[in-house]
């Protein structure tokens, strides 16, 4: 008799079907983890110049103006309008670098997950969101939008863009347009860039950015990323250079791994020199939670200062 057909393995869930299961534990966090402190811990002190006043006891020492105060032999400060909502946008420079895995879940799909896990925060807080998606061939700008919906579907667009071909050339960040994202959102807002980041000079446009933004960057690691495998001689397919490569785990390989990876953080923390700027996540880790301990990191720093 014959056997059974096997069967047949279910459909993937559509990016909007994913972002709702995400929506629920995005919630959960902000109204039982996070406290409602989510929108604090962007803004920080990113606010717009009003004018300057006569300092009084109990006003901010941070906020002196030393020129003016100089000037006319009494201290005064600046004073600050708070901007009224915060304008997220999220940058996903997409590489066929990311579409490695060793496990069950690529870099990709882990660092599409964290942006998911963002744009939603945004849409819980009743933030502006939007985002730039680049890649060796090209890029996609969606504006910030605001209201649960809006961006419920900027981020399935997100979610849905097929990742490049192993064979396309040149870093995502090439692509980048320094020049829309020096103009996509207004001053202070918050600028999130997600990719692999491989060992790089600090590209020409970023310090306007960093001036004009509040920068940070995830970046998600491969367990493989970390430490080889010390399986001994194995073959492994590499999306960055589109062919097999074969791992001996001799010594020259693992003093090549240690160089790359002391060159990768050396150019990750030019980019973001603030530790509370940058997030690093292994796919083998949760994601949502270790978003939270970043955003807790960077509430306990607010709060001391």
């Amino acid at each position: 008799m014959a056997a059974p057909a096997p069967s047949a393995s279910p459909a993937p869930a559509s990016p909007l079907a994913l972002l709702r299961q995400l929506e629920w534990r995005v919630r959960h966090a902000v109204e039982n983890v996070l406290s409602g402190e989510y929108r604090s811990t962007f803004r920080g002190r990113g606010m717009e110049f009003d004018q300057v006043v006569k300092y009084e006891f109990g006003d901010d020492v941070r906020d002196l103006d030393w020129n003016v105060t100089a000037r006319l032999g009494e201290p005064y400060r600046k004073k600050f309008v708070e901007e009224r909502e915060v304008t997220l946008l999220v940058v996903f420079a997409d590489t066929p670098s990311l579409q490695f895995g060793s496990a069950d879940i690529s870099k990709r799909e882990a660092l599409l997950e964290l942006a998911g896990f963002v744009m939603l925060l945004g849409a819980v807080n009743r933030d502006r969101v939007g985002f730039v998606h680049a890649s060796p061939t090209g890029h996609t700008f969606r504006a910030p939008v605001r209201g649960r919906g809006a961006i419920l579907h900027a981020a399935a667009s997100l979610l849905a863009i097929p990742p490049p071909s192993v064979r396309a050339t040149g870093p995502a960040d090439a692509q980048l347009p320094w020049r829309l994202l020096a103009r996509a959102a207004p001053k202070h807002s918050v600028l999130l860039w997600l990719g692999d980041f491989p060992p790089q000079a600090v590209p020409e446009g970023w310090p306007v950015l960093q001036r004009r933004y509040q920068t940070m960057g995830f970046r998600v690691d491969d367990p493989w990323e970390r430490a080889l495998p010390t399986r001994g001689l194995f073959a492994a397919y590499d999306p960055a250079a589109s062919r097999l490569v074969t791992l001996e785990n001799s010594a020259a390989e693992r003093a090549a791994h240690a160089a790359w990876r002391a060159a990768r953080d050396r150019s990750w923390h030019a980019l973001f020199p603030d530790p509370l700027s940058r997030l690093v996540v292994a796919t083998d880790e949760n994601r949502l939670d270790a978003l939270v301990r970043f955003f807790n990191a960077r509430m306990r720093a607010g709060s001391r200062r």
